[in-house]
């Protein structure tokens, strides 16, 4: 059990991060720092809790998400990047997990003057090569956000994992109000397609919380966890 829920917080702060949504507009906000906190369920029960923060200092600009199950696993996530003109330039990203007295480690580095994207998991290396509006798995959600308040979406984003630049896709499945302990929110549903059977990722928005996921759940075959909002200190409609 401890080593799926530490499976699951990995998820958790990879998948929380890449949101999008079509067809609704609403009041457009410039990026602006903020911090949302999460009750973490596992498999039905409240395993613990998640924090999502954006901060900054000049154009320097930090996102990081961390989740913790009790005594038993956490983990956390922390992208920097730059954003000028409506466009994140991605910097650097890391990823640490531990379940009781075991630690995994991720880093990712861009390099856009080589063209190159150089990656740690924990003690194996990779490099890859770089495309113009390459992402991590945090910083991709800020940017979508920011395409929907000005060009719209693209086709599919290219983000970073370990090993290559994965190209993903969303689709949206209508509206739904979301109720949390914060409040009752309207929310844009939005399913994340997996190719392997079994899996089901959904995200659920709330435009007045400047489209951030009030809810998610992914369920892997037997295996489910979900984030649910339990606090919000940003901007508003």
């Amino acid at each position: 059990m401890a080593k799926q829920i530490y499976k699951t917080l990995g998820m958790a702060a990879g998948l929380t991060s890449a949101l999008v949504f079509t067809g609704m507009s609403s009041q457009a906000f410039a990026m602006s720092p903020f911090q949302a906190s999460y009750q973490f369920i596992y498999n039905g029960k409240n395993m613990g809790s998640a924090t999502r923060t954006l901060s900054k200092s000049g154009n320097n600009w930090t996102y990081v998400f961390a989740a913790k199950a009790a005594a038993i696993a956490s983990a956390t996530e922390t992208s920097h990047f730059t954003f000028h003109n409506g466009k994140i330039g991605s910097t650097s990203f890391s990823r640490t997990s531990k379940i009781l007295v075991h630690n995994n480690t991720m880093s990712i580095k861009f390099n856009p003057s080589s063209r190159t994207i150089s990656t740690k998991k924990d003690d194996k290396t990779y490099s890859f090569g770089w495309k113009d509006g390459a992402l991590d798995e945090l910083n991709a959600e800020l940017q979508i956000r920011e395409d929907l308040k000005s060009s719209g979406l693209k086709g599919s984003y290219y983000i970073a994992d370990a090993k290559e630049l994965e190209a993903r896709k969303f689709v949206k499945h209508g509206t739904e109000n979301i109720k949390t302990s914060y409040g009752t929110f309207n929310t844009i549903k939005v399913v994340m397609k997996h190719d392997k059977p079994g899996r089901e990722t959904i995200f659920w928005l709330a435009p007045k919380l400047d489209y951030l996921p009030v809810k998610v759940t992914h369920v892997d075959k037997k295996a489910s966890y979900g984030l649910l909002l339990t606090g919000y200190k940003g901007p508003t409609t």
